[in-house]
């Protein structure tokens, strides 16, 4: 061995987001002059420079190079100690390369993120809103979740209560809304209530919406009722007021005088109008046939306009599949393209869309066997500064064989980068692939189901880039 090495120090801390340097000192042992290649090596290496990268030495000479490590401040960098190492390859002897190690260790940060999906919600009785929360420190997150309001006019019930989410990871919390008093009739009426996402020894990060609570009958019966009751009342009292009063003014007389006092007889009954006749026939309805159906008909039903069938949305594709096998899973999909319009509805990783053509500016799923599914966009950022996009609406939830859509279908929508999708936690995990624009299918993806709901991320974040067809599979 020609070489001698040292790193000063061995150990050492950093904070993700910022920077240390190790100082590695190098001897030539040998007996040649000699240029050694600096090459990091371990967990830390993407974000470890060496500075100088080469370092040239005469037989007996000392040098020094500086291990520049900076950790990104982002759920990547794991806290704890990283083990590390720097590869040192000598040029005119290569098999003799050395890898001197130290320790370093990155320090814990914690980063939570929390949203209502959606933010406000309806009902008589219940609203069923869902949070998101993101862990977007680099150590777990456990953290319980409860509900809060000015009042306390609604109960909270929240599924799960308590929640452990691994770094970088997010879980989605089911939350049950009732109010304490139902609004028989009337105007509905906003609840305002906060969900808080509480950490020990942490201030709660608070998460706000609204809860519209709806009248339990809608208030044209309301009207109807109070119309009718009165209407009765007043006839009632008609009735009572204007009741004719029948009294005999006649005179009882005796029978001697000779009138009888046995009742007339009654008349002859009288026969009842008979009604009118029905029509000897009915006309009969225009043949469905084609136009010239008929020797002489009418020309009435000619010109009459068939009713237009209704889209064939990612909702009727994955219902018809789940009639066929109703104890599996599917997930049906189609995508808007700019300028053409909606794809048929294709199923369990078919393609929707084309390769290499088109714009797509939204999408359509459905799932079935899966207990529902989300979806969220993420589009095209004119004013992006870091070459990103960004998300575009809030997250779009349908339950199983409901429509959820992500995007926009209006004119001018900015194309789509790509779309967060998941199914409930237990029902499987969603599998993507998407084509994109002057590139190639990324490759089968699939999400990994933790605590939670978890989702996948079909597409690209580059905001140069565009998706032309995707395949789903759960």
């Amino acid at each position: 061995m020609s070489l001698w090495t040292s790193l000063e120090p061995a150990s050492t801390t950093v904070d993700p987001g910022g920077s240390t340097t190790v100082r590695l000192r190098l001897r030539n042992t040998g007996d040649v002059v000699d240029e050694y290649r600096f090459e990091p090596v371990g967990s830390l290496a993407p974000w470890t420079v060496v500075e100088p990268a080469t370092l040239r030495l005469y037989p007996g000479t000392t040098g020094t190079v500086d291990l520049r490590i900076a950790p990104p401040r982002t759920a990547d960098a794991a806290a704890g100690p990283h083990p590390y190492g720097v590869r040192i390859t000598p040029t005119e002897h290569p098999e003799a390369a050395a890898v001197p190690e130290g320790n370093v260790t990155v320090t814990p940060f914690t980063e939570v993120r929390a949203e209502l999906v959606p933010p406000t919600v309806k009902g008589r009785l219940r609203g069923r809103p869902k949070l998101a929360v993101d862990n977007l420190g680099n150590t777990r997150l456990t953290a319980s979740v409860n509900g809060s309001d000015n009042g306390d006019q609604l109960s909270y019930e929240v599924r799960p209560g308590n929640v452990q989410i691994e770094p970088g990871r997010a879980a989605f919390v089911q939350a049950v809304l009732k109010p304490r008093r139902i609004i028989w009739f009337g105007a509905k009426q906003d609840r305002p209530y906060t969900l808080s996402v509480q950490r020990s020894g942490v201030t709660p990060l608070k998460v706000e919406g609204t809860y519209v609570q709806r009248g339990f009958l809608p208030r044209w019966l309301a009207t109807c009722l109070g119309l009718f009751l009165a209407l009765a009342v007043t006839f009632v009292m008609l009735w009572i007021a204007y009741k004719p009063q029948v009294r005999t003014a006649a005179t009882e007389k005796m029978q001697g005088a000779g009138v009888s006092t046995l009742p007339p007889s009654a008349p002859p009954s009288l026969k009842a109008p008979s009604s009118p006749e029905a029509p000897a026939s009915v006309p009969a309805a225009p043949a469905s046939g084609g136009a010239g159906g008929g020797g002489g008909g009418g020309g009435g039903g000619a010109g009459s306009k068939k009713p237009k069938a209704p889209a064939a949305t990612a909702a009727t594709a994955v219902r018809k599949l789940a009639a066929q096998d109703p104890d599996g899973r599917h997930i049906c999909y189609r995508a808007f393209v700019a300028g053409e319009g909606w794809t048929d509805a294709e199923c369990d990783g078919e393609t929707a869309g084309t390769p290499g053509e088109g714009t797509i500016t939204a999408v359509n799923v459905a799932v079935a066997g899966a207990q529902g599914t989300d979806t969220r966009a993420y589009v095209h950022d004119p004013a992006s500064t870091n070459g990103e996009g960004k998300y575009f609406d809030p997250w779009s939830v349908a339950a199983d064989g409901g429509d959820t859509y992500a995007g926009s279908t209006k004119k001018g929508a900015p194309h789509m980068l790509g779309f967060a999708v998941n199914v409930d936690k237990g029902r499987g995990n969603v599998c993507q692939d998407t084509y994109v624009h002057d590139g190639d299918w990324i490759g089968l993806v699939c999400d990994q189901p933790g605590a939670g709901l978890d989702f996948t991320y079909a597409g690209t974040h580059d905001n140069n880039q565009w998706i032309q067809a995707l395949r789903l599979t759960v």
